[in-house]
């Protein structure tokens, strides 16, 4: 019989991250880090560098706060539509492996299954219409509609609050540690780190909770064909 790391008999609700966990974080990763900034040089009419230095510094000032996510706040920062620059490269977002065999199974279990990101609500719409994930969500809920991001202690009691599931009987999927810590601190029963959320580099894994490469190491086809979950 397969072992699995997550106890499937134990989980009633399942939570999933979306960059990074079901989606490719390199869509993210280059829009930031290289089209950002090149429609910052652009825009203010200087060189790549200067406009590399000074999105970097804004980008780290807001580190840890709702605004980092905030897309409507990035915009007024750098004085142009950054939820419209995401479309002109919109055909980078992709699925990581094994994720529809993972949400197909999940609604075959009959367990709720609610996508639980830091997306702005334009980002979520975006990666909603290019890819089938929401075919096979019971909802989303974004830490803009709570007013916490997913790694502040406030967020989780109110989305509690928001779902009705009980802590102790839910896995959470995150490629952010900062977010698991967070979660089992508020008493969330199983948490899964993934530790490839990137395709373009090289694994990060967790040293505090349970890391996985993709999806087989939790919910390969096997175990479902074997009744556990």
């Amino acid at each position: 019989m397969t072992m699995s790391l997550v106890d499937w008999a134990r989980i009633h609700t399942v939570l999933l991250d979306m960059d990074g966990t079901l989606l490719d974080l390199r869509f993210d990763e280059l829009f930031f880090l290289q089209t950002v900034p090149m429609a910052y040089a652009r825009h203010h009419q200087i060189d790549d560098t200067a406009a590399r230095q000074r999105v970097l510094a804004a980008y780290q000032e807001a580190q840890g706060r709702l605004e980092w996510y905030d897309l409507d706040y990035w915009s007024r920062q750098f004085g142009f539509n950054i939820s419209l620059l995401k479309h002109d490269i919109a055909h980078l977002i992709q699925l990581r492996p094994q994720v529809e065999l993972l949400l197909g199974q999940l609604r075959a279990s009959g367990r709720p299954v609610w996508l639980v990101t830091n997306a702005h609500i334009d980002s979520l719409t975006l990666k909603l219409q290019r890819t089938p994930i929401g075919n096979w969500l019971d909802g989303t809920i974004t830490s803009h509609e709570i007013g916490w991001a997913k790694e502040h202690a406030a967020f989780w009691p109110l989305l509690q609050q928001r779902l009705g599931f009980d802590p102790a009987t839910t896995l959470l999927i995150d490629d952010a540690e900062a977010v698991l810590q967070a979660a089992a601190d508020y008493g969330i029963g199983q948490l899964i780190h993934i530790a490839t959320p990137n395709s373009s580099a090289n694994p990060v894994y967790s040293s505090r909770f349970p890391s996985i490469d993709d999806f087989d190491a939790i919910l390969p086809v096997r175990v479902y064909e074997e009744g556990l979950i």
